[in-house]
């Protein structure tokens, strides 16, 4: 059971290892895009790609959807990133339990988007948490886990795809070991758990008042869903990547500024005055343009530009 890329991964491995997969369950095809025409999730589309049949239920507490998944007679079922909350119910229809691939360092980082909100946090380290499925959110037991160091600069996006793959690798030995004894499902310490909320759209809207390493951490954790954004005037202007400054020259002319004030338009990059040092955005988009550099569209923009919120 999973649905977006980050769950692909671990469906591979299943599917090539000695794992039978008798179906697949994934959310339901949604509209996205400029016209919104519905899209098949990855993991259905991998799926389907390998044969596989599929399951899309709007709602899995439900006499129906219980009905079909106790008919593929699955010894055991592995969750990732499936983006609901299974009932006792289906938690109770495979005899070797229930499996669950989460992007963290359990108990750290309970729920939805815990890769997004590990590099908002400004965490340096994160991992994989394979554990046994309860009924709350993240709870049971630790499987096995594995750490990872986060670079400075690694987006949400490029993180998301290191922790599928190693999710992916630690599947068989997880399964391997509950099946012969040699794993011990351990509790969480649950004093010790963060709980974090869903993204939206309106997670990545830049505070120009906060530091430059907070305003980069959200452009990094927010990339490449749901986006870091500011407004300029009344354009809508989205920041795909950024850095933190270093040169002293412009750090010195920001100090002196607004936060979100524009202090240099160079060949590089556009640095905006924060409120504790400065950000060199590198790649944005406005709303009726492409992604560009901003070396390509730094004379579109001008020393004192005010960005922030949008102008009424």
């Amino acid at each position: 059971m999973g649905t977006p890329e980050f769950a692909v991964p671990a469906l591979l491995k299943l599917f090539a290892g000695q794992y039978p997969v008798v179906g697949v369950v994934c959310q339901p095809d949604r509209p996205q895009g400029r016209h919104m025409e519905p899209k098949a999730p990855p993991v259905k589309l991998s799926a389907l790609a390998h044969g596989l049949p599929v399951l899309q239920p709007e709602k899995v507490r439900t006499p129906d959807f219980e009905a079909a998944v106790r008919s593929l007679r699955p010894e055991m079922i592995v969750t990732a990133a499936y983006g609901r909350i299974l009932p006792p119910g289906i938690l109770a229809v495979p005899p070797l339990g229930c499996l669950n691939v989460h992007a963290s360092l359990l108990p750290a980082y309970r729920g939805a988007a815990p890769i997004q909100w590990c590099l908002i946090r400004g965490e340096t380290v994160t991992g994989v948490t394979i554990m046994k499925m309860d009924e709350g959110m993240d709870t049971g037991d630790i499987v096995l886990q594995r750490a990872v160091a986060i670079s400075e600069d690694i987006d949400a996006g490029t993180l998301g795809e290191q922790l599928a793959a190693l999710g992916a690798e630690m599947l068989p030995e997880a399964i391997e070991g509950l099946l012969s004894g040699r794993l011990q499902p351990m509790p969480q310490d649950h004093a010790l758990a963060t709980a974090i909320t869903p993204m939206t759209r309106e997670s990545g809207a830049i505070g120009w008042t906060a530091d430059a390493r907070t305003i980069h951490n959200l452009i990094r954790g927010t990339y490449p869903w749901p986006g870091a954004y500011t407004w300029c005037q009344d354009r809508r202007l989205k920041v795909y990547k950024a850095r933190i400054c270093t040169d002293q020259e412009i750090l010195a002319a920001a100090a002196r500024m607004t936060p979100g004030t524009i202090c240099q338009c160079g060949r590089q990059a556009i640095s905006v005055a924060c409120g504790s040092g400065a950000v060199d955005l590198l790649e944005i988009q406005t709303e009726s343009g492409k992604k560009m550099s901003c070396c390509e569209c730094a004379h579109n923009y001008r020393l004192g530009q005010q960005l922030g919120s949008k102008v009424k």
